[in-house]
């Protein structure tokens, strides 16, 4: 497959749902993506392809809790390198940094190990979807606080109109998604 034809095959597999969690919302959901193993190989084969390009090559691959974990763990196999998983808060057993941001109400924070990740490491920073940005700006400080450099964040979506892709390359974090969603 081409890459339009990559891009036009997963978006046909990902199913919206109307007016979930609350009226207006166009929820995308990737759970169709990964249910019928020659789609989910294709996806993960768009992201894998990608980054075997030494420029791009990551040391580690960090997924953001929870989807992102799905993705960030095929990828880091894949590659032959290590995957970090970031949490909610409170999820990890041994000592954490951690990051708090702002939600549409209230805030979350994520944690990570200390040694997650070492100074100097590459690292490839996956989820599943970019809405506002919140979630992959606060991995982003935690792999930051830590010394890594994230070299590129992915995700499977981008819903450009809510502003989270444009404030990620604006704080300097180079993204990659294979499908843009007008409207959310």
């Amino acid at each position: 497959m081409q890459d339009r034809s990559i891009t036009d095959y997963l978006r046909s597999h990902i199913r919206t749902v109307p007016d979930w969690p609350s009226p207006g919302v166009q929820f995308r959901d990737i759970t169709p993506l990964l249910q019928n193993p020659r789609v989910f190989r294709v996806l993960i084969d768009a992201f894998v392809h990608r980054y075997m390009e030494p420029s791009l090559r990551p040391d580690v691959v960090a997924g953001l809790d929870a989807r992102g974990f799905i993705l960030g763990s095929v990828i880091a196999y894949e590659l032959a390198v290590g995957f970090v998983p970031i949490r909610k808060k409170g999820k990890l057993p041994y000592t954490t940094v951690e990051e708090t941001y702002e939600l549409e109400y209230g805030s979350a924070t994520v944690e990570l190990h200390t040694d997650a990740v070492k100074p100097g490491d590459r690292v490839l920073l996956v989820d599943d979807l970019i809405a506002t940005g919140g979630t992959m700006m606060a991995g982003k400080k935690l792999l930051e606080k830590l010394g890594a450099q994230v070299v590129e964040g992915a995700a499977i979506v981008d819903l450009p109109e809510l502003g989270g892709s444009a404030r990620l390359r604006d704080a300097g974090l180079p993204l990659f998604t294979l499908i843009d969603f007008g409207g959310h």
